[in-house]
C-alpha cells in the first residue's frame, strides 16, 4: 500500500490550498466520463520516485462549541490513526493559537511522523514570527506560501525523506483480491457472510455498521480468493461529519489494494448517482468489476422485467460495460455461487498473457474490419502490437498517427480484444505510441 499523507489543522490555515499545491491540480475533478463530475478530498502524488496518497482534512477548532466539535476532534484522531506522515498546517498570519496546541498536544501522543508547517508566509515580518511556533515544543518548523507555491520543494524533499519509495503493484497468482464496494445498507456484509457460510461481519439495518475493510480469506474450487467488506460510500452532501470522509477514504483504498471489485447495487433503487461515481473509481483505477443487484428478491416481476432492468444498468454505466451483471439476493442466497464463478474467470482473465504473434495476427483482422477514422493526411496504422503487463492485461500498440485513435475507437479495439482472447469482465489498458521514423543514412 502507498503511504498515505493527511493535512490536518484548524479552519481557514490554507490546508486545501497546500492541497492543490502540493498535488499541481484542483480538489474539484471534472471526470472525462459522461455524467461522473466528483469531488475529491484525496488524490495521488508521484514526486521523483515517491508515490503517496494525499488527504485533506476538514479544520478543526477546539474553541468552538457546537454539537458537531466532538466529532470534528474525533476526526483528527482518525487522521492520525490512519495517516503513516501528517502534515500540522498552521496560519502564519494570525500567529500562534490555542487550537494549535490542542492539535500539537494530540500529535504528541501518536508514534506516526508529523511534519510542523506554518503557512502564508509570504513577507518577512511574517516570517520573523515564525520563532513563535517553536513553542509548541518541535524541533523543525517549515514555512511555505502555499498560494504562491513558495516552500513546496523544500516541504516535498521533507515528506520523501520519511516515507518509502514507491514499489508496483504485484498481486499474486495463488490469490485472487476481492473488494465490496457500494453505497451503505446495500448488502455488501450480508453478500460476504453468505458466500464465506458464517456471520464473519457484523449485518445492521442501519446505514455505516461497517467502518473499517475486513479481510476474509476462503478457497473455492482450487482458488484463494480474500474478500474486503469496506464501508458504504454515500453521497458528499449526506456525509453528516469528516470522520464519514476516512471511512469513505479506506473503501477507496481497499479498490486499489483489489483485483476484482464486486459493486454491489440495490434492485429497488437502481444505478443511483452515487453508484456511477463509484464504478468510475473502479474504471479509473483499471480493476475488473462485477456488477452484484442485490435485494433481487423484493423485485416485483414480469416476463420482462429482468431485461428491462439489465438494459438500464448497461445504459447508466455503459463505459463500465466489461463488467458482468448477477442479480442476487445476499439473504436467501440466490445466485451467490454464480458471483464466486465468475470471481474464478476473471482472476484467471486478469493474470492472462497473449503470444505477441497471436494479438498481431489478431488485430490485423480487428483493425480491417473496421479501420479508425481516415481524416486529412496520412492513412492510420497498426505496425505492431504487444502485450507488456497483466493485472490489467495491457497493451502497446505502434502506429505512425495515435491522434488518428479516437476513445470511441480505442474503446472498439478495447472490445475486439477482450472477446477475441476471452479476458471476460477484465479491463484492456491500450498505450498507443507514435512508431519512431526510421531513415538510412
Amino acid at each position: 500500500m502507498r503511504p498515505i499523507v493527511a493535512v490536518v489543522g484548524r479552519p481557514n490555515v490554507g490546508k486545501s490550498t497546500l492541497f492543490n499545491a502540493i498535488a499541481r491540480k484542483n480538489i474539484a475533478i471534472v471526470h472525462d466520463l459522461p455524467g461522473v463530475t466528483r469531488d475529491r478530498n484525496y488524490t495521488d502524488v508521484a514526486w521523483d520516485t515517491y508515490l503517496f496518497t494525499l488527504v485533506d482534512t476538514g479544520g478543526f477548532d477546539p474553541g468552538l462549541e457546537d454539537d458537531l466539535a466532538p466529532l470534528v476532534k474525533e476526526q483528527v484522531h482518525i487522521a492520525v490513526e490512519e495517516s503513516d506522515l501528517i502534515i500540522f498546517l498552521m496560519d502564519g498570519r494570525q500567529g500562534l493559537q490555542h487550537g494549535d496546541y490542542e492539535i500539537a498536544r494530540i500529535l504528541s501522543k501518536t508514534d506516526k511522523s508529523v511534519l510542523y508547517v506554518v503557512n502564508k508566509v509570504e513577507s518577512d515580518a511574517i516570517r520573523e514570527n515564525v520563532t513563535d511556533y517553536y513553542r509548541l515544543g518541535v524541533d523543525k518548523i517549515l514555512t511555505v506560501s502555499a498560494k504562491n507555491r513558495q516552500g513546496i520543494t523544500d516541504l516535498m524533499d521533507e515528506i520523501c525523506m520519511l516515507i518509502p519509495e514507491s514499489t508496483p503493484e504485484v498481486f499474486s497468482e495463488n490469490e485472487t483480491v476481492v473488494a465490496i464496494i457500494g453505497r451503505p445498507n446495500v448488502g455488501k456484509s450480508s453478500l460476504i457472510n453468505r458466500i464465506i457460510g458464517q456471520r464473519r461481519l457484523a449485518v445492521s439495518q442501519k446505514a455505516g455498521t461497517t467502518r473499517d475493510p475486513v479481510d476474509s480469506l476462503m478457497r473455492y474450487h482450487s482458488h484463494t480468493i480474500r474478500f474486503i467488506d469496506t464501508a458504504g460510500i454515500r453521497k458528499k452532501s449526506r456525509i453528516d461529519f469528516s470522520l464519514e470522509k476516512y471511512c469513505v477514504f479506506k473503501a477507496l483504498k481497499s479498490i486499489i489494494r483489489s483485483e476484482i471489485c464486486i459493486l454491489v447495487i440495490d434492485a429497488a433503487q437502481g444505478v443511483t448517482v452515487q453508484d456511477a461515481k463509484l464504478a468510475a473509481e473502479i474504471y479509473d483505477r483499471n480493476r475488473a468489476c462485477i456488477l452484484a443487484i442485490n435485494k433481487w428478491d423484493l423485485i416485483e416481476k414480469n416476463t420482462k422485467t429482468y431485461d428491462a432492468f439489465i438494459q438500464q444498468v448497461q445504459s447508466e454505466l455503459a463505459f463500465i460495460d466489461f463488467a458482468p451483471i448477477v442479480t442476487i439476493s445476499a439473504l436467501t442466497g440466490q445466485r451467490v455461487r454464480k458471483i464466486m464463478d465468475i470471481i474464478c474467470n476473471i482472476g484467471n482473465s486478469y493474470i492472462k498473457r497473449v503470444d505477441t504473434p497471436a494479438l498481431n495476427k489478431a488485430l490485423k483482422a480487428i483493425y480491417e474490419r473496421h479501420p479508425p477514422p481516415r481524416g486529412r493526411g496520412t492513412i492510420p496504422r497498426i505496425y505492431y502490437a504487444a502485450q507488456v503487463d497483466t493485472a490489467p492485461p495491457t497493451f502497446k500498440l505502434f502506429t505512425n498517427k495515435p491522434s488518428s485513435f479516437p476513445p470511441h475507437y480505442r474503446k472498439y479495439l478495447e472490445r475486439a480484444i477482450r472477446e477475441k482472447f476471452d479476458f471476460h469482465g477484465a479491463p484492456i489498458c491500450l498505450r498507443i505510441i507514435q512508431r519512431k521514423s526510421t531513415t538510412k543514412g
